[in-house]
C-alpha cells in the first residue's frame, strides 16, 4: 500500500505542481493518475521513488515513510517504466533488462538468465537479446522497458505514460499485454496517462486530477462513469457525448446500442438461462 498524506510540491521557480494531495493506493491493484498536461500527475509518480522530493507532507509504503529510506536503494526496489522506454543505447536488450539486478549485486550471469525469462514474460523473442535499442521497433523497445522495470521483481511498478509514443495499434497491444501481466503478477502499479480511455481500460482505481493535482474524483471506472462528481469530470470523461452517450435502438433484428452520433456500438444479447 502506498499512502500520500498532505503532500505538496513547489519547484524552485515558484511553480506549484501539487497542492495538498492525500490518497491511498491499494496493494496489488493498478491506480491510474489521469489529467491534462501540467496537472501534476507525473510529479506525484516521481515522488514515490524520490526522484522528486515533496515540499511538505509524507509518502509511505506499507506504513514506512519513504523519507527514512536511502533514495538509491528505494529506486532500485521499485520498477520504473517511462515514455520512449529510456533504454541505454549502447547496451544490448539483455543488458538493458539486467541493469538493475547487476547494480544490486546479482551476478551478471544470473541477471542475464533472469532477463531472458522476462523477455518471455513480456512477449519478446529471445533472439532479440543481443540487439541494440536502435534495432528495435517502438513497441519492442517499450516491452524491453517493461521487462527492465520488472527485473528486480519489485512489489511496486511505476509507469509514466509508457505507451504514449507508439502508434494506436501497438498501443492497444501493449495495453492488453499489461493487463495480462497484472493478472499474472499482481503488482502494485501506478500508471500515468492523459488518455481517459486508457485510464478506464487499465485502472482498478482511477484518479482524475485538475491543476495542482487537485483530486476531481477517485473511483472505479464504473463508479466515475455512472456518477461523475462534477461537471468537470463529466466533461473530461465524455459521459454525455460521443461513444459514451449510449442509447438503445430497436431494429428488425433486435435491440442495438448506438452512440451520440447514431453509430451502432453493439447489440443486446440475452443471457442464457442458468
Amino acid at each position: 500500500m502506498i499512502e500520500f498524506s498532505h503532500v505538496s510540491k513547489v519547484f524552485p521557480d515558484g511553480t506549484k505542481a501539487v497542492g495538498d494531495f492525500s490518497l491511498v493506493l491499494p496493494s496489488h491493484d493498478t491506480t491510474v493518475l489521469v489529467g491534462s498536461s501540467g496537472c501534476g500527475k507525473t510529479t506525484l509518480l516521481r515522488m514515490i521513488n524520490r526522484m522528486v522530493e515533496p515540499s511538505s507532507g509524507s509518502i509511505s509504503i506499507d506504513d514506512e515513510d519513504i523519507a527514512d529510506r536511502p533514495p538509491v536503494a528505494l529506486r532500485r526496489s521499485i520498477g520504473y517504466v517511462m515514455q520512449n522506454s529510456g533504454l541505454m543505447p549502447h547496451f544490448t536488450v539483455i543488458d538493458n533488462i539486467a541493469t538493475v539486478p547487476v547494480l544490486g549485486g546479482v551476478p551478471k550471469k544470473e541477471a542475464r538468465e533472469r532477463a531472458r525469462e522476462l523477455m518471455d514474460t513480456v512477449g519478446l523473442d529471445r533472439t532479440m537479446a543481443d540487439r541494440y535499442p536502435s534495432q528495435l521497433s517502438g513497441g519492442q523497445q517499450q516491452r524491453v522497458g517493461v521487462a527492465r522495470g520488472l527485473a528486480a521483481d519489485p512489489n511496486i511498478l511505476l509507469m509514466d505514460e509508457p505507451f504514449g509514443a507508439v502508434d494506436p495499434i501497438v498501443r492497444a497491444e501493449l495495453q492488453q499485454e499489461l493487463l495480462r501481466l497484472q493478472r499474472e503478477l499482481g503488482k502494485t502499479t501506478v500508471f500515468v496517462t492523459h488518455d481517459i480511455d486508457e485510464a478506464f481500460l487499465l485502472g482498478d482505481q482511477v484518479v482524475i486530477l485538475e491543476k495542482g493535482a487537485d483530486v476531481a474524483q477517485v473511483g472505479t471506472p464504473s463508479e466515475i462513469l455512472e456518477n461523475p462528481a462534477s461537471d468537470f469530470v463529466a466533461s473530461f470523461v465524455g459521459a454525455d457525448k460521443g461513444k459514451r452517450a449510449l442509447r438503445l435502438r430497436e431494429t428488425v433484428h433486435g435491440t442495438v446500442v448506438v452512440d451520440a452520433e447514431g453509430r451502432t456500438q453493439g447489440a443486446l444479447v440475452e443471457e442464457p438461462a442458468s
